[in-house]
């Protein structure tokens, strides 16, 4: 484990690097903690369909942080979460944002409150329920996702839990097309922002959807 430590520290240290994210040793020593918890649960558990621990900094860790600069506000939900993808290293990235990460199965949630409590996360919430019965006191500023639902799917699902000047930050694969022409024919305005995830083949997007502003 020393050996594959010593990897991962290096592979995140040159992808913080390379992505222009400045993140304390401390800050990085947590990321590694939670991959090594996500490693150990995931044998057990089947928490993420990526087996191969040398590409988990790049495809967990750097993918997930590569939405940093896109968040908005200071209140975030990650919907459908799954393991804490990408809330969890977000949430290590900014100490400074309230996160709610939101997942209906008790498994995920559960690594996740393991999570929060190994890394001792004071600003992340875990809930497990369903998206559309999850009502909150309080709308969210950002809402993101990592490949949850199609992009008019995951609005009708999100749209109670917006704050009004909040948007939605969908991460995607390939640019979606027709998801998007559909969302702008309804009204909405979306943004796509190319992603830079270092050591990671194939594209990766984020989708930043907002209503288009009344006259």
């Amino acid at each position: 484990m020393n050996v594959q430590l010593n990897l991962w520290r290096r592979q995140l240290r040159e992808g913080l690097l390379a992505m222009d994210i400045a993140l304390s040793e401390c800050q990085q020593q947590q990321l590694l903690d939670y991959l090594a918890l996500l490693l150990k649960w995931n044998k057990a558990f089947n928490l993420t369909a990526i087996r191969d621990a040398n590409e988990m900094v790049s495809r967990q860790l750097l993918d997930s942080l590569s939405i940093l600069p896109l968040l908005r506000g200071t209140r975030v939900l990650d919907v459908g979460t799954g393991p804490g993808l990408p809330g969890i290293p977000l949430a290590v990235a900014r100490p400074d944002c309230q996160f709610t990460l939101l997942d209906s199965n008790g498994k995920k949630t559960r690594f996740v409150q393991q999570s929060v409590v190994t890394l001792g996360l004071d600003n992340v919430q875990v809930v497990r329920d369903r998206v559309e019965g999850y009502r909150p006191a309080a709308g969210f500023d950002t809402i993101t996702s990592r490949a949850f639902a199609a992009l008019s799917k995951m609005l009708q699902l999100t749209r109670h839990l917006l704050d009004e000047q909040g948007r939605l930050l969908a991460m995607k694969g390939t640019v979606p097309g027709e998801e998007i022409a559909e969302l702008a024919a309804a009204g909405y305005r979306v943004e796509v922002v190319p992603l830079r995830v270092p050591e990671s083949d194939g594209q990766r997007h984020a989708l930043l959807v907002e209503p288009v502003p009344s006259r």
